[in-house]
């Protein structure tokens, strides 16, 4: 892997190249008793914010696990922010709304339904990565 956290895309660089090698020297110290191609099982750390063709390749060099919590993390904040902006008005108290002033919102400030955008948002973000 690379870093953990956020960054602008282009400010980190993978090398899988640099994978390559390893599992190249891995197999070659090991000799006949190598019957793997890739002998290293390798996780990348730090995955979020790296590209399709990077995840790709890192995945043609050993990489069996990869680590994209601060993806997640934003994905599910995500849904649960566009959930706020487009329920704002019925956010605001717990009766009274653009459908009348004693309207109730329970059903829009009911944890179980916010917190299942933030869901909905993490699982689009992990099929995304799913190849």
């Amino acid at each position: 892997g690379n870093v953990h956290g956020v960054y602008k895309p282009g400010n980190v660089k993978l090398s899988p190249e640099r994978l390559i090698k390893h599992q190249e020297y891995t197999k070659s110290q090991l000799g006949d008793k190598c019957t793997m191609d890739k002998p290293i099982f390798l996780v990348m750390h730090g995955g979020s914010g790296s590209t399709d063709e990077e995840i790709q390749r890192s995945v043609q060099a050993g990489v069996i696990k990869m680590n994209i919590d601060t993806d997640t993390q934003w994905a599910y904040w995500d849904g649960v922010r566009q959930y706020t902006t487009k329920n704002h008005q019925f956010l605001q108290a717990q009766i009274g709304n653009p459908q009348g002033e004693e309207a109730p919102n329970k059903k829009h400030y009911d944890p179980r339904v916010w917190i299942r955008k933030g869901e909905e948002g993490m699982v689009e973000q992990c099929a995304s990565y799913m190849v």
